[in-house]
């Protein structure tokens, strides 16, 4: 091997090394990025690097959408819009065997149109749903499974930070994977309620009766969510409005809903504030990281190898596809599904373009196959969400519930890989 290509053997080694570690990603890509940087150019080089990334990122108009879409989420958490949909979606759901699962599952589809988060979703139907579902009988392994594939449809319905994070990463319109996430996102929703009464039939205790007049009164508590989804998305559908212009209005239409419903105040605002700045960091650190470490992939040239090497083994288009997939699915046991975009997307992204397939779809199938990562073993942050908050749910018991939903997401994979033309229906009328 060449130099270059020891350079860049050392530098994974030293990357994957710092993660086991527990050094946080975006320092990690950071270091390896400058040192890696200059172990070839040089170190002023790679000092100059260091001091115009951070600003460049920062200040990149197309990323300040992801603070106003963090904000959006956690004023809206605070404002109990959560809660709402979970009892929206028990009284029209509720009186069917297995309901509040389902009310579950329909309650974080919902949140996720206006969250964005996979871990605030999960944590935050952990608090309402499963004191829940264990008063009316169900076993802990069904209610914490079904919270936890809930949860991973934050990262796919959008608005999605880790779509954006991918838009940002390809240059691929945001815009666009915002609305290509819509029909996968109805399709999960309604695989995991199928999910729920197959896999977890034995576990269903049976529902309780709701009238029509509280199904319809349940709506009323769930206007604020519908109104944010639609003005977000229908902006974006329609071009009235950039991602970033609609993301700006979602964070001031979400404060002013808590405000004049009585639900947020002074000190709850400063509060959803210095949550959402703290977040925004985390993720912003981890963007700066993922420069760094592209100008190092770039020096060295190891996407391009790895794009000849992919190639040169003549699999064909899906059959590279699917190597790539499987090498997602085994990352995501021991990253999580941010870590996972950064890292693996700028190495396999232009073999994905030389094959000719879409950015866009493949754009939601990598997501899709990130949302594996999060309930998959050992890592499954979802899993681990869930059993922080409620520490006497064991690990054990919350792998096993999430099983029959595992089953499901890759089904589900499969059939978009096949029929891709449900991931880009939507797009392709966009104007």
């Amino acid at each position: 091997m060449a130099t270059g290509d020891w350079i860049a053997l050392a530098g994974f080694i030293a990357l994957f090394a710092m993660i086991a570690l527990r050094v946080p990603i975006g320092v990690a890509m950071g270091l390896v990025g400058v040192f890696g940087f200059a172990s070839i150019r040089g170190i002023n080089p790679a000092l100059n690097l260091l001091a115009t990334s951070p600003i460049r990122v920062i200040a990149d108009f197309n990323l300040s959408l992801v603070p106003f879409f963090i904000l959006m989420g956690i004023f809206a958490t605070n404002s109990g819009m959560s809660r709402e949909l979970f009892r929206a979606g028990n009284a029209w759901l509720g009186s069917f065997r297995g309901g509040l699962a389902l009310s579950t599952i329909a309650a974080c589809a919902g949140f996720a149109a206006i969250c964005g988060s996979t871990v605030a979703t999960a944590a935050t139907m952990t608090k309402i749903a499963l004191p829940e579902m264990r008063r009316f009988g169900y076993r802990d392994e069904t209610a914490s499974g079904v919270i936890a594939a809930g949860g991973t449809l934050g990262i796919l319905i959008p608005p999605s930070v880790v779509l954006v994070v991918y838009g940002y990463i390809t240059e691929t319109d945001v815009g666009k994977l915002f609305i290509a996430g819509i029909l996968p996102g109805i399709l999960a929703m309604a695989m995991y309620m199928a999910t729920v009464l197959i896999g977890h039939r034995k576990g269903l205790p049976e529902g309780r009766p709701f009238s029509g007049r509280e199904a319809i009164a349940s709506l009323s508590g769930i206007w604020a969510v519908i109104l944010l989804f639609v003005a977000i998305i229908g902006a974006i559908y329609s071009g009235v409005a950039t991602p970033t212009e609609a993301a700006a209005v979602g964070a001031f239409l979400t404060m002013v809903i808590g405000i004049v419903r009585g639900r947020l105040n002074v000190r709850s605002i400063i509060d959803s504030l210095t949550e959402a700045l703290r977040t925004s960091v985390a993720v912003y650190t981890i963007l700066i990281g993922a420069v760094l470490f592209g100008y190092f992939l770039a020096i060295t040239q190891s996407p391009q190898k790895l794009t000849a090497m992919l190639i040169g083994f003549d699999l064909g288009p899906y059959g590279t596809l699917t190597l790539i997939l499987g090498l997602f699915v085994v990352a995501g046991c021991i990253l999580d599904s941010m870590a996972m975009i950064i890292l693996l997307v700028p190495i396999v992204f232009p073999v994905i373009v030389q094959l000719g397939f879409d950015p866009v779809w493949f754009g939601i199938i990598i997501v899709m196959t990130a949302e594996l990562g999060l309930i998959t073993p050992p890592v499954g942050i979802n899993v681990f969400v869930i059993n922080t908050i409620a520490k006497d749910v064991k690990l054990t018991t919350i792998f096993k519930g999430v099983v029959p939903f595992i089953v499901s997401d890759i089904f589900r994979l499969a059939l978009l890989v096949m029929f891709p033309g449900i991931v880009l229906l939507l797009p392709m009328t966009m104007n």
